[in-house]
């Protein structure tokens, strides 16, 4: 459950020196917000300052905070000469990229900008990416540390900095054609037309929206501007260790979500199983069980190994159409399936057509794989018709 609240001020506010946008020049500023209570008030003088009284601004605050954060949005939004809206969510699902989601969601302007409470981000750029967007006719600006006049002066210390570059490198190394022409895909501050948001597509996970946004739905036209990343006014960073790996499972989501990228990272994975099966039949022969029962055995480490890793790497965003239990059952019975077919079928191929040994083990391991691949999709993740159903039924009554 989430509940939404409005406090209106008047439209406009003080002229400050900024971009020149053309008409129309609307933005909606979308803030996620987790225990960001000392920014608040801050944040909204800043945006009050630098968000020219002819370009219609509102703010929109997605609230996942534990702390008296909406209590401090509320009572900051009475001084402010633009509407503020707040969002609290009960249930953060997607952490903070499904945050702004939901603030784009709300977002009634003709542009969004996403930015960050901890000031890390300068509100005064605001109307610069909006400007930007409005000249070249882009659908995307991006705010990034990486071109002439940028810096990511506010990142603390070396070990953040290796990191963010990493990331960097990593993304645009997996996605070399949808992050051409944005050298900061990690940034969390930019703008977006609201026609260019397919809110349908995206399926975010952690706090790497923009990379959601680039790879499922980007705009044809993308522009830059440098920024130079402040440091944190208040507060504490919520980067972590665990928002490290739901980052790493992101790009694994977005990298697989292809049909024939899916079927690579499959025998990808299928192939890391043999570590685990190797090592249980050292080990239960080195106890003294016999070879065939020790494979057997051995054989299901494998399975409950690839089983873990396509769970969270590939299919994470199915697993709720099936029980676990039901989805163990059936991926075990395929996997174990898969070395009943393949001696008859090697047996078929070398008896009856002829086939060498080597050849016909090569083909029916690939026979077996495609068949185990398909029969994985079809049998433990797709969702059952009646469910299927059910869920769209259920939609449509919203």
């Amino acid at each position: 459950m989430s509940h939404e609240s409005t406090v209106p001020g008047e439209l406009g506010g003080p002229a400050v020196r900024a971009a020149e946008v053309p008409e129309p020049g609307a933005v909606t500023i979308v803030v996620p917000t987790f225990n960001e209570s000392g920014n608040i008030r801050e944040l909204l003088r800043r945006i009050t300052e630098s968000v020219p009284g002819r370009l219609p601004c509102e703010v929109v605050f997605v609230d996942d905070s534990t702390d008296d954060t909406p209590e401090v949005i509320s009572r900051a939004a009475q001084d402010c000469p633009f509407p503020v809206s707040l969002l609290h969510r009960e249930e953060p699902a997607g952490g903070l990229g499904g945050a702004v989601l939901e603030g784009m969601k709300t977002a009634a302007s003709d542009w969004i900008v996403v930015m960050d409470a901890d000031l890390q981000h300068p509100p005064s750029l605001v109307p610069e990416l909006v400007g930007t967007g409005e000249r070249t006719h882009a659908g995307l600006v991006v705010a990034s540390r990486y071109l002439k006049g940028g810096s990511r002066a506010g990142l603390a210390g070396g070990y953040r900095i290796a990191v963010s570059r990493g990331a960097t490198w990593l993304t645009k190394s997996l996605f070399p054609r949808r992050l051409h022409g944005i050298s900061d895909p990690m940034s969390g501050f930019f703008a977006i037309r609201r026609s260019a948001v397919t809110a349908e597509t995206l399926r975010p996970l952690g706090y790497k929206i923009l990379l959601e946004l680039a790879v499922r739905s980007r705009p044809r036209e993308v522009s830059e501007v440098p920024f130079v990343f402040q440091d944190r006014f208040a507060g504490e960073s919520k980067s972590t260790a665990q928002e490290g790996l739901r980052f790493l499972r992101h790009l694994a989501g977005l990298r697989t979500a292809s049909p024939v990228a899916r079927m690579i990272a499959f025998g990808l994975i299928g192939a890391t199983g043999f570590v685990p099966n190797l090592a249980g039949l050292w080990a239960l022969t080195a106890l003294g069980l016999h070879y065939l029962p020790a494979e057997i055995l051995a054989n299901q480490l494998g399975v409950a190994w690839n089983f873990l890793l396509i769970e969270h790497l590939l299919f994470r965003e199915r697993r709720r159409h099936r029980h676990w239990a039901d989805r163990v059952g059936r991926f075990a019975l395929l996997a174990n399936a898969d070395l009943v077919l393949r001696i008859p079928l090697i047996a078929l191929l070398v008896g009856t057509f002829g086939t060498s040994v080597l050849p016909a083990t090569a083909l029916a391991l690939v026979t077996t794989f495609v068949l185990r691949f398909a029969g994985t999709e079809a049998l433990v993740y797709l969702p059952r018709r009646g469910r299927e159903a059910t869920g769209r039924t259920a939609r449509s009554h919203r």
